[in-house]
Parts: C-alpha cells; structure tokens; sequence
C-alpha cells in the first residue's frame, strides 16, 4: 500500500520482497525537516542514504534503485528550487546531481530521476562519471504526466504542491508526441531506461515508447490505480485478484520491460502458483 516506513522496517520488508523471488525495490524518502532547497535530499547521512545502506547490508543480493527528486524533500513541495513562484530549471540540476551522487556513495544499483527539469539526466550522468560511477544505470522517468492518479502517493510522502501544480514541467496528458521527444533527449543524454507514469491510462505511451527505441521500457503503476482497484473490491463491485492481474497484464502487453507497482508481493504470489 501507499504508507510511510523507517529504515529498520524497510529492511525487513526488503528480506521478504526478496524471497518472493521480487528482484527489485525503489525507494523514496521523507526527511525529519524540510527546507526551501530540499538539502535532506543530498545530505549522506539522510533517509534514503541509511536506507540504502541497510538494505544491502542485510539484503545484499536485492536491486536497490532510488528516486532521484526535490519534492519530498522542500518545504513547498515543488520538484525544484523556486524563486518568485517559478520553478528555476538550471539551479535544480546541480542539486539533482548532489542527490544522485549521494546516493550512489551510499551504494545504490541504479538511480532514477523523476524531477522532470530538462537536461536532468545529462547533468546527472556527468556529475555520476566525475566521481567515479560511470556504471551506474539512470532510470529515467522520461514520460511522466500531470497526472490525477498521484493523489495516494503525495499524502503518503507529504509532497503535495504548497502552491500551484505541476504542470509547467511535467506533461499535458492530452499530448502524445511529446513522450516520444522526452524520451529521445533523455536516451541522448545517458538514460539507460526510460519510464512512462502513471501506466493504466497511457497504454499507448507505453507501446509507442517501446516500439521507437532499443532500451528497456518502465512503466510505473501508480498509486491512484492500486488504489482505484483496491477501494473497488472493498466495496464488492469487482474480483480484485482478477482485476489485479488484468492491469499488470495489459501493462506488459504494451510492451513494459519493467513494472513497478505497489501489487507486487500479491502479483508475485499469484504468478508462483
């Protein structure tokens, strides 16, 4: 589900998603204290740097991959530094890259930037090559839209906009082409993979993106989704099982590579029968 853990429970969720034969977990974090320019994000003594050390302490065998953003981590809640209102795209970038680094050092497998700011994964990748991981993978969330289906997930990770929206940088649902670009410039830039978000609603982002380049192909099952699905066989109106598989399926279908999802224990489960 779509909740907040600590660093001692994370690992002990990390064990079992590993002996269900899960190959991978991302993680996010949530700082005690957020600030204007997100310094939680970068700090390597952070959330998410102790939960990766942990992990691959106790789970060493477990993919580790990080979200790589500001959101969580400022106090308004943006994906970036703001002055007078506006999202400054190039000061971002540098902390982007602090952030990634970060994590790398902390031992990460791949991280995965989903900021959306514009020359984020070439910044990201040289930052990572100047201080000796140039084979880190990036993970790039190249078609993320201004989606309704985040609504679960920003109250769990409290990264809810204080002002404003989202939609001056991330994508127009309405807008198909423009995936197509994204993910060129980020595969131009360094991305080893390129993710769509949210996955249900852009099938055909999903095939397109798979159908015009030669990298692995993400799509992120969002929370808005898992929790469509969910509150649906609550109420009796649908066989959640059932309907659980059919979405994952569809999503493979279009051509994902790669699922995340918040089913992924139950999934696996049903699979192994």
């Amino acid at each position: 589900g779509c909740f907040q853990e600590s660093v001692d429970k994370i690992v002990k969720h990390a064990k079992e998603v590993y002996s269900l034969g899960i190959p991978a977990v991302i993680l996010f974090g949530i700082p005690e204290h957020k600030d204007e320019t997100g310094s939680g994000a970068y700090d390597p003594h952070g959330v998410v740097q102790k939960a990766i050390k942990a992990i691959k302490n106790k789970v060493p065998g477990l993919y580790v991959i990080t979200d790589v953003c500001m959101c969580e981590y400022t106090s308004h809640g943006h994906c970036g530094i703001i002055e007078k209102g506006i999202v400054k795209n190039d000061a971002t970038l540098e902390l982007l890259a602090k952030e990634a680094v970060s994590h790398a050092r902390a031992g990460v497998d791949m991280v995965a930037p989903s900021d959306m700011m514009d020359g984020r994964v070439k910044a990201i990748r040289i930052a990572l090559d100047s201080e000796g991981f140039s084979e880190m993978p990036i993970m790039s969330y190249a078609a993320k839209y201004a989606s309704a289906f985040y609504g679960p997930f920003r109250e769990a990770a409290e990264s809810t906009p204080k002002f404003g929206d989202r939609r001056s940088y991330q994508m127009d649902p309405a807008n198909r082409r423009e995936a197509l670009k994204e993910a060129a410039l980020d595969i131009e830039e360094g991305a080893d993979i390129v993710m769509v978000k949210p996955a249900l609603a852009y099938l055909d982002i999903i095939s397109d993106v798979k159908n015009s380049f030669d990298v692995p192909v993400a799509a992120y099952n969002v929370s808005g989704e898992y929790s469509l699905i969910k509150a649906g066989a609550k109420l009796g109106w649908i066989d959640e099982k059932r309907v659980m598989m059919e979405v994952l399926t569809s999503i493979k279908r279009a051509g994902a590579d790669l699922i995340l999802t918040y089913f992924a224990k139950e999934a696996t489960k049903i699979l192994d029968k």
